[in-house]
């Protein structure tokens, strides 16, 4: 289905995200260029997700069994706070779905996931009694930027092994003081290249997936107005989390004039081939199954 507003979207589906869980889980993909649109939408697809809606500018064309298989909504990343604009207008209208959002050439993984669906994985975290996943970003970059100047090859795509850490965060509201079970964490390009990155992007944890709810708000940082949906863990045990593999941050530095002349090649002595398999990112600790086994 095509829609020529995100008003329009949400009318035509109105009945549909009101069924609350059972509407879900729903991932919203954001496009901002034709950098790996189709693999974007198909990798999600797959996932297990029961709606995809790509928000994308109508001059991005799509191959014919995708968009038959989507709900396109005609959309400008240009405006100021796009992205969190549409997501809370979703979140509004589909109270108790489990939603998701990511940009393109941005590929979720989740513990298992060659052999669990998105919705299995949600369907534990429910029983868990969380209503949000942690995720973390990790930067996906070509080892041969000669070969592939924007950064973005699905077969020649490197990921850094180590180089990841948390600092504890402050509470403005409490003196400073850390947050009960919050962490800011780094790593990846936005580590590595931190002088092309203003100090408020730098962080790679973004709180992805979650279940919508009445007056929940999603801020530009990425996290939420519900304090507990952007906590990492329960009280009483570590839950499960997941990685969004993205060649974003990558593909923006080589794009922006300010930093692609100061860059050769990303590669360095920590980076790997990406395998494309949860497998890989579980044995580097970039997520963890918590209590699914």
């Amino acid at each position: 289905m095509i829609y020529d507003t995100l008003d329009a979207f949400l009318s035509e589906n109105k009945d549909r995200l009101a069924l609350g869980p059972a509407a879900g889980p729903i991932a919203m993909v954001f496009v901002e260029d034709g950098v790996e649109v189709d693999t974007t939408l198909r990798h999600h697809l797959q996932a297990g997700f029961k709606m995809l809606v790509a928000f994308m500018p109508d001059r991005i064309t799509l191959p014919e069994d995708v968009e038959k298989t989507i709900h396109r909504v005609s959309y400008a990343m240009t405006e100021p706070d796009a992205l969190t604009r549409a997501v809370n207008r979703v979140i509004k209208a589909a109270p108790g779905a489990w939603l998701y959002y990511c940009y393109n050439g941005e590929y979720l993984f989740h513990p298992f996931c060659e052999t669990r669906t998105v919705g299995e994985m949600l369907t534990f975290q429910t029983e868990e009694r969380r209503n949000a996943i942690l995720t973390y970003v990790v930067d996906l970059y070509a080892s041969d930027l000669g070969a592939y100047p924007n950064a973005v090859s699905l077969e020649d795509a490197h990921l850094d092994k180590s180089g990841y850490y948390a600092l504890a965060r402050p509470d403005p509201a409490n003196h400073g003081h850390p947050k009960e079970r919050q962490l800011d964490f780094f790593g990846g390009l936005r580590w590595r290249y931190e002088e092309h990155i203003p100090a408020k992007r730098r962080k790679i944890d973004r709180i992805a997936l979650f279940r919508a709810k009445e007056g929940l708000i999603l801020r530009d940082d990425h996290t939420f107005n519900d304090e507990e949906y952007n906590t990492y863990a329960c009280p009483w045990h570590n839950n499960v989390t997941a990685a969004i593999c993205s060649f974003r941050t990558a593909k923006a530095l080589k794009h922006n004039p300010g930093s692609t002349f100061d860059i050769d090649t990303f590669r360095w002595h920590n980076s790997v081939p990406f395998e494309w398999h949860s497998r890989q990112l579980l044995d580097l600790g970039l997520m963890e199954p918590g209590q699914w086994f």
